[in-house]
């Protein structure tokens, strides 16, 4: 069984992102363009990103409709303090009004899992033992086409080592690859996350039955995940870039740098009309 799911995860995720990634850098050698396997990474990445607008696109949707039907969600809060079953009952009508899924704010963060694990263990072969011979044999062996293959790779770009880690770069300029990535996974997690519906504040100063307490988990749930999105997962994100190879911190950063700016420019040039009755 565990089998079968390697092999299937290998032929639809690793060995197509093998494909794109030799394949790009195959083009910046041929135009003899510096730091070759960088840009390559760097190609690679906006592709994915341009493969993931879909979902993307349906986050940044659900982000805006959430900022725009706050003060909706702040009036019910404050019209149904007493009655916390109530006030869940109108937000979700609200939702359905809008045509919004709340949970569907994190399917943008989890769809990219799948792909950041075989980037991960693509960038394993090519990095960490891009020049042993059995490597190179191993990924010459997932090409497509035998013109895509390859002898070795040349891990440096603009006096950085992609193949290393920043715990083991010795220098400071890798010791701030960690930072950057948690600072830039913050930014992004802000921009792209729907703001959560307001808890009602009676329920903390006059207290609620056990009935409205469970009528109110799914709410309470949603708060937890996006606090835990917000903070904990860059963290989380920075830590696992201080003991990944470069290579792979780049990917991150660049693919969250791309998604920021566009959600900037898309927030910009949309303005969402969100028809709704209190």
């Amino acid at each position: 069984m565990l089998q079968t799911i390697s092999v299937f995860f290998n032929t639809v995720f690793v060995f197509p992102i093998n494909n794109l990634l030799v394949m790009f850098y195959k083009i910046f050698l041929f135009i003899k363009l510096p730091g070759a396997f960088g840009f390559a990474i760097i190609a690679l990445t906006l592709l994915i990103r341009f493969i993931l607008h879909p979902f993307f696109k349906q986050q940044m949707d659900t982000a805006k409709k959430m900022q725009d039907i706050k003060p909706h969600l702040d009036h019910l809060s404050k019209k149904h303090k007493q009655d916390p079953k109530k006030l869940q009952e109108e937000q979700m009508k609200l939702y359905q009004r809008v045509g919004l899924n709340p949970a569907s704010g994190c399917l943008f963060m989890i769809i990219q899992i799948p792909v950041f694990i075989a980037l991960y263990q693509t960038l394993q072969l090519f990095l960490l033992n891009g020049k042993a011979t059995k490597i190179i044999e191993q990924i010459n062996k997932s090409l497509y086409h035998s013109s895509l293959k390859i002898t070795s790779i040349d891990p440096w770009f603009f006096g950085i080592n992609l193949a290393v880690t920043p715990a083991k770069g010795g220098h400071w300029l890798y010791y701030a690859i960690p930072v950057i990535t948690a600072i830039l996974q913050y930014f992004q997690t802000q921009v792209t996350m729907p703001a959560s519906a307001p808890k009602p504040t009676s329920q903390i100063e006059s207290g609620a039955s056990q009935k409205d307490k469970k009528t109110n988990t799914s709410g309470d749930f949603q708060q937890a995940m996006n606090m835990q999105m917000k903070y904990f997962f860059p963290l989380m994100i920075g830590w696992f870039s201080m003991n990944l190879p470069v290579g792979l911190a780049l990917y991150w950063n660049i693919f969250s740098l791309f998604t920021i700016a566009q959600y900037k420019r898309d927030v910009k040039s949309k303005n969402l009309n969100v028809k709704t009755t209190s």
